[in-house]
């Protein structure tokens, strides 16, 4: 009897242990939502850096900022399922990238004409996309 009980409990142990193997950890799954949303900021700005006066819309430029406000969403609401490594990383990422998007905004809120307001855009597009580079852009989520 006692041999059938630990053949049992073996079985049960092996199979909870498949079980686990096929499903992903709330840490794994929180990165993966983390770096998702990191890729979808990157094609964001990416966007943004690319428009011009002449191609740039008004609707374009908020559809784009919105989808990187919701990204940024996305990785708070994934930062408490994470290691303390990857959510300090990520809540200076978050910081830093938030602090730029703001300095962005205040600045471009300055223009006094459309070809000043033009080369302040491009400006702060560029210098959101370095922000990326240095903040998010450094998320390992290979």
């Amino acid at each position: 009897m006692h041999a059938k009980t630990l053949m049992l409990l073996l079985i049960v142990l092996a199979a909870a242990g498949l079980l686990t193997a096929c499903g992903q950890s709330d840490e794994e799954k929180a990165t993966d939502q983390v770096c998702s949303a990191r890729d979808d900021i990157a094609k964001q700005v990416d966007q943004l850096k690319g428009l011009t006066l002449t191609t740039a819309t008004t609707d374009q430029v908020r559809n784009n900022l919105k989808a990187i406000r919701d990204d940024l969403a996305k990785i708070a609401d994934a930062r408490a399922e994470l290691s303390d490594n990857q959510r300090t990383q990520v809540e200076q990422a978050n910081d830093a990238f938030r602090g730029e998007v703001g300095n962005i905004a205040a600045t471009v809120a300055t223009s006094t004409s459309i070809e000043e307001a033009s080369a302040q855009l491009k400006a702060a597009f560029n210098d959101l996309a370095a922000t990326y580079k240095k903040t998010f852009g450094q998320i390992d989520c290979s």
